[in-house]
């Protein structure tokens, strides 16, 4: 290697010391060792100081790295892939990523050779938060842990989610309603995680957060660990696995504080829970009804739920996984699809027409979301746009050798290379998608191919019959919002129809007005794409009197 010329002794040095068996790379197939993850530390080396060709074939991006470490790190991955193409490296010292930005790609990872991946340095991150739930666990326990959770997730169950994001937007709209009297500016960012912090906590595990009204200890702890997932999905090194730095790092201390609160409170509803468990087969609960239980959170299907003993500490990784992926992810939608109705009058108008034609003065149900195409395709335009999370992490577990998709070459990926998929680079890429910086939400309506992508078949509007949103069926995996394949996110429908609903119940009262001109608002991500500087909007109610201060139920609309 160039990098040794003259030095024979290191040359030699650094050609052996990789026989040594803690270097060695592990079995095909198998989850990465040490050696793996050194292996290709080994190459990059060799690839950038010393003369080496490249063992993927991807081009290293280079140029300022300011912009990946200042909170806006989609942005900078946008950057690269304008100059290196949808696969393009990236290095972090010790550390690199084979970044995709391509459907075809992502298609081949998420779906067509999903065995040869797993989450990576994503599960790393995760465990310590957690634990073994959905996003984070080993194939072995996903399999076992989704055939339990995926089944509550039913019609029934959803229609009765449907009343209690009535009941929680309720809450919201009263404490708006003051506000637009007083015309006071108000940071509708916060509100959102509040009211959809609310609709976790009770759909979940039957806890009343009452975040919207109050502030207590426990939510405090809540969004003090949301931010420590969001940091530590954007820091290099895991430091927190220092011996010794869990006891001497004050953020870390903190950390822990806040996780045994929160572990406190799962554990005592969970022996709740259990202490008044009624077992029944997986017909019985799905024939439930919900409507009149005082109980209908996920924890009681899961503990109801016959031949399903599990640990207490696999029910709190499995509460915790869905409050963390639950919640931001659906404010994060809400701010943004906020903020472009507030610039858009004729988005705004179409969205509440139809709210006015399809609703009336009564609370939504799922025939009416069904009905109300608009304000989904609102949704998810703002989840193009703005995708939560902006990028997927994966792992190769073996060597694999991607499809050419948008780009000029196959790239090689070797074992124990880490992964970014780019969702933000392919949602807001014209190869993909007509204007896509554009918000529109009429465009889930028309057909887009682009027959210069090798392998990819265009976004089919016809796809989307019988479905919420426009999924990675439709678009061939060009539109990604809750991911792709087997570990797609089971809560896609729930997320839709509690954003739908909030849009809805919102729209119908009330005018949205942003106090600070756009470019002030910013960008800031983590996990998921946040404003830097919240939301400052001034509400006045709509001049209407069918917008009243609270929606009747269904059943007293059809009964008047």
């Amino acid at each position: 290697m160039e990098v040794f010329e003259g030095n024979p002794l290191g040359k030699w040095v650094w050609a052996n010391v990789w026989d040594l068996p803690a270097l060695k790379r592990g079995k095909q197939g198998e989850p990465c060792t040490f050696g793996d993850i050194a292996n290709i530390f080994r190459t990059n080396i060799e690839q950038i100081y010393g003369g080496e060709p490249s063992v993927d074939g991807c081009p290293l991006a280079e140029g300022e790295l300011a912009n990946l470490q200042a909170g806006t790190m989609f942005l900078g991955l946008q950057a690269y892939y304008k100059v290196n193409g949808p696969a393009y490296k990236l290095c972090f010292g010790p550390k690199s990523f084979i970044v995709i930005s391509d459907p075809v790609m992502c298609r081949h990872i998420l779906r067509d050779n999903a065995k040869a991946y797993d989450k990576g340095v994503l599960a790393e991150i995760l465990e310590p938060i957690m634990g073994k739930g959905l996003i984070p666990a080993d194939p072995e326990t996903w399999k076992v842990r989704r055939r339990a959770i995926v089944p509550g997730f039913h019609k029934a169950w959803l229609n009765a989610m449907i009343n209690l994001f009535a009941d929680c937007n309720d809450v919201l709209i009263g404490k708006l309603d003051d506000y637009s009297k007083s015309q006071e500016v108000i940071e509708m960012e916060s509100h959102y995680c509040s009211v959809s912090l609310d609709i976790i906590g009770k759909s979940i595990f039957n806890y009343d957060f009452g975040s919207v009204t109050n502030e207590s200890p426990v939510i405090k702890a809540v969004y003090s660990v949301l931010k420590e997932a969001e940091h530590r999905s954007m820091t290099p090194a895991p430091y927190w696995d220092i011996p010794g730095a869990n006891s001497l790092v004050p953020r870390l201390r903190k950390f822990n504080g806040d996780m045994r609160l929160l572990n406190d409170v799962l554990d005592d509803l969970i022996n709740r829970a259990k202490d008044s468990r009624q077992e029944l087969d997986l017909e019985d609960l799905q024939a439930r009804n919900y409507d009149k239980v005082t109980d209908a959170s996920m924890l009681r299907f899961l503990v109801d739920l016959r031949g399903e003993d599990v640990s207490n500490k696999q029910l709190r990784d499995d509460l915790m996984t869905m409050l963390i992926a639950g919640h931001e992810t659906t404010a994060a939608v809400l701010t943004w699809a906020t903020f472009e109705l507030a610039q858009r009058p004729e988005v705004l108008a179409k969205a509440q027409a139809e709210v006015d034609r399809v609703l009336g003065d009564r609370r939504p149900t799922l025939d009416d979301i069904k009905q109300m195409e608009y304000i989904r395709f609102i949704v998810a335009e703002s989840l193009r746009m703005y995708p939560e999370p902006p990028l997927l992490i994966r792992r190769a577990l073996e060597d694999d050798v991607l499809p050419k998709g948008s780009g000029e070459f196959q790239p090689k990926i070797p074992r124990g290379a880490d992964i970014f998929m780019a969702i933000y680079n392919i949602h807001r890429s014209p190869e993909f998608w007509e204007n896509p910086d554009e918000f529109d939400p009429d465009r889930f309506k028309r057909p887009f191919t682009n027959p210069g992508v090798e392998g990819w078949a265009g976004f089919n509007p016809a796809a989307m019959e019988g479905q919420l949103y426009p999924n990675e069926v439709a678009s061939d995996f060009a539109f990604l919002p809750f991911g792709g394949g087997q570990r797609k996110c089971v809560g896609d429908q729930f997320a839709t129809m509690e954003a739908v609903v909030t849009i809805a119940m919102l729209l119908r009262r009330f005018e949205f007005k942003l106090a600070v001109r756009p470019e002030e608002v910013g960008f800031f991500t983590g996990a998921t794409i946040h404003t830097r500087n919240g939301l400052p909007m001034t509400i006045t109610r709509r001049q209407t009197d069918k917008a009243p201060a609270a929606m009747a139920e269904p059943q007293a609309a059809s009964a008047a």
